[in-house]
């Protein structure tokens, strides 16, 4: 075992132990900083807080003695905590934490007055919000014992309008419509293009989003941490977020947490539940890392899911607790209607040491991805009764940019997940979702908006007590999944399984310990593939090209 720094800021560090298990390790650990007792610990990702800012620090786990024995030698990793210039406590800007003042004035009071490297500190206490708007180069540091509560009278809330465009945007040379490059000429907007992306809502700019409970625009360096937690207030009352909510009221829902075009922000440590849709979405920023956050929703809260990055580059999962009413994480990169310049590929992915349980689906790509997915790892996880395990959207409509590439996912233990990998092509979501055209299974000339599944790879994945089938694959005739390969794959089913239906899409019959199913594939690898408990055969292949067994 070793220790790695995965993040760190001037009083916390994320710390994680390498090569010691799965979400928990078999034993537990003391953790001593710098001589100093500080907790113990069987997470293999472990929030530290309570350092002291610019100061070395050095961190020591020492195994706890099991049985008379000791299992382990310790080990140590040091580091330097960060530079804090000022703490700016919230209520030294008039803000009460009664539950029933409004301290969003004086919240954002403490924001704008943070000079840089400051932190914003909200102490134990009940603060009622409308929203929060962070800015560069500081911490909003949320303390044990504090709640952040969000209002949801939405007479009273701020929120986004659509897509805007630059004053100067006739400058551009490159119609953002048609170009991913930023424009020739000067221009200002996101990359140049002349356009200010502001609300969005399931892939698309064209209602009004009200703001998130936690909003960042154009920011760079900003992190959000503690053990405190964000409350969303969202439950199904007739004026309040989960009652008919596709149902617009002067805006879209909001998202717990909406980050967009912004560089290095972290999050760390914190709880946030029930949010009036996604919990956190952060969209065309780059370097983003979530790590030892805690997300709850009810099981039945609507459209709740934990994580939605959206044409994001470099993102970071580790340690993280997933439990909501929709998909614990969903990648995405918007829909073809979005300008091609604004929805560019999510890439460069890490999830890695989070436990997923109770959602739709645990870690899924799509549907709304027309810039495309690629390099995408998903490693070390637990998932626990969630209805799929690592499943792809698609559909006919996301467009010839929608490519789904090195795509991986390794080391993974599943228990009680209805079906553990699903490639659905034929998703039926958005109003056609149940028209001809998306759900035919006849192939259709391949044209501008052909989606592709170029490649995907499974190792080292054990998925107990499955109830509908081992694997539910199917592209498009006219567009089949490229390489699908499945290394050291254990399935078994069980014993009180139900029938269930697989995925969402149009002539699909509830199913129970089927197989593997695979249609329209290109090339099949299964190299130590078990299935056990199925009924009848093991694969059924339908229109797949080739087949290796290793």
């Amino acid at each position: 075992m070793q220790l790695e720094l995965i993040t760190v800021g001037a009083r916390f560090a994320v710390i994680e132990m390498k090569y010691a298990g799965i979400w928990r390790a078999e034993n537990p650990w003391k953790v001593f900083v710098n001589g100093e007792l500080k907790t113990e610990t069987d997470h293999i990702v472990t929030y530290l807080d309570g350092l002291e800012p610019d100061t070395e620090q050095i961190v020591r786990y020492e195994p706890v003695a099991s049985g008379g024995m000791v299992a382990a030698e310790p080990v140590e990793i040091a580091f330097t905590t960060k530079h804090e210039s000022f703490t700016l406590n919230v209520r030294d800007f008039g803000a009460i934490g009664d539950g029933v003042h409004d301290d969003t004035q004086s919240i954002m009071a403490a924001i704008m007055a943070a000079p840089r490297d400051a932190r914003v500190l909200v102490p134990a206490g009940d603060w009622r919000v409308k929203n929060i708007f962070l800015k560069s180069d500081i911490t909003l540091d949320i303390a044990e014992g504090a709640t952040i509560r969000a209002r949801h009278d939405r007479e009273n809330l701020a929120y986004l309008p659509v897509t805007q465009t630059a004053t100067n945007a006739a400058k551009a040379t490159n119609a953002a419509t048609n170009a991913a490059e930023p424009a020739n000429a000067p221009c200002d907007g996101y990359n140049g293009t002349g356009l200010l992306p502001l609300g969005t809502w399931e892939g698309e700019s064209v209602v009004p989003m009200f703001c998130g409970v936690i909003t960042g625009i154009g920011l760079e360096n900003v992190t959000v941490c503690g053990r405190g937690a964000i409350d969303g207030g969202a439950n199904r009352d007739e004026d309040n977020w989960w009652f008919e909510p596709k149902r617009i009221r002067i805006a879209a829902r909001p998202h717990m947490v909406f980050l967009s075009d912004c560089d290095h922000a972290t999050f760390a440590g914190i709880t946030v539940r029930n949010s009036p849709s996604w919990n956190f979405h952060p969209t065309l920023c780059r370097d983003f890392t979530l790590a030892c956050v805690t997300i709850e929703s009810p099981k039945v809260s609507p459209n709740t899911d934990g994580f939605d990055p959206e044409s994001c580059d470099g993102v970071r999962v580790i340690g993280t607790h997933f439990s909501v009413g929709d998909d614990c994480i969903a990648v995405k990169s918007g829909k073809i209607s979005m300008p091609r310049s604004l929805r560019p590929a999510c890439r460069n992915m890490i999830v890695e040491q989070c436990y997923m349980h109770d959602g739709h689906g645990s870690v899924v790509l799509g549907s709304e991805a027309s810039g495309g997915i690629e390099n995408l790892t998903v490693r070390d996880c637990l998932f626990e009764r969630t209805d799929r395990g690592l499943r792809i959207k698609s559909r006919r409509g996301r467009g010839k940019d929608s490519i789904y590439r090195n795509i991986r996912f390794e080391h993974i233990r599943m228990d009680e997940v209805l079906t553990p990998f699903v490639v659905n092509s034929f998703y039926f979501c958005d109003p056609d979702g149940k028209t001809d055209y998306v759900q035919t299974r006849e192939p259709l000339p391949v044209d501008d908006r052909t989606p592709k599944v170029e490649s995907l790879e499974f190792r080292d994945i054990e998925a107990l007590n499955c109830h509908a089938a081992a694997t539910w694959i199917t592209g498009l005739p006219e567009s089949k999944v490229g390489k699908l390969e499945f290394h050291n794959i254990h399935v078994t089913f069980s014993p009180d399984a139900e029938p269930t239906t697989p995925a969402m899409a149009c002539q699909v019959e509830p199913m129970v310990r089927q197989g593997i199913i695979a249609q329209n594939v290109e090339t099949l690898v299964l190299d130590d593939v078990r299935i056990e408990g199925q009924d009848g055969d093991e694969l059924q292949l339908t229109n797949v090209d080739r087949v290796v067994r290793q």
